[in-house]
């Protein structure tokens, strides 16, 4: 099982695949990353020796080029708390847990509303003791 920045690496799947289960790398990063170290595409993370999996934590942790993981959360989070505290228009939405970027919000957005609450007609209060 390859461990890099904290995160076990999926053992099945080819190289720049698995190293975009790390937060703070995408497809297109994986891709430079492999090739830089020189792993071929086409490897998986099974076969790959623990010299290559020293040289990808390597590029990845210690060379400084990449944001990934814990340092990477915390900054967003500094990010959104920093909007929220100068009170600008997206800093109000993410405070009410609304869309940030300009989507409509009469439909849809429920991933941030939140699920739907429905009021049932008639429904009698139960008596009181």
């Amino acid at each position: 099982m390859a461990r890099i920045a904290g995160v076990d690496l999926p053992r099945n799947k080819r190289a720049p695949i698995a190293l975009t289960y790390i937060h703070g790398i995408g497809r297109t990063t994986a891709a430079k990353i492999c090739k830089k170290v020189g792993i071929p595409d086409s490897k998986r993370v099974q076969d790959m020796t623990e010299e290559e999996v020293g040289r990808v934590r390597e590029e990845i942790e210690k060379s400084g080029n990449y944001q990934v993981e814990g340092d990477l959360r915390r900054v967003e989070g500094l990010n959104v708390k920093r909007l929220i505290e100068i009170n600008c228009f997206r800093g109000q939405r993410h405070r009410r847990g609304l869309p940030t970027r300009g989507q409509r919000t009469k439909t849809n957005a429920r991933t941030r509303r939140g699920r739907k609450r429905v009021t049932v007609a008639g429904k009698k209060q139960a008596p009181g003791k």
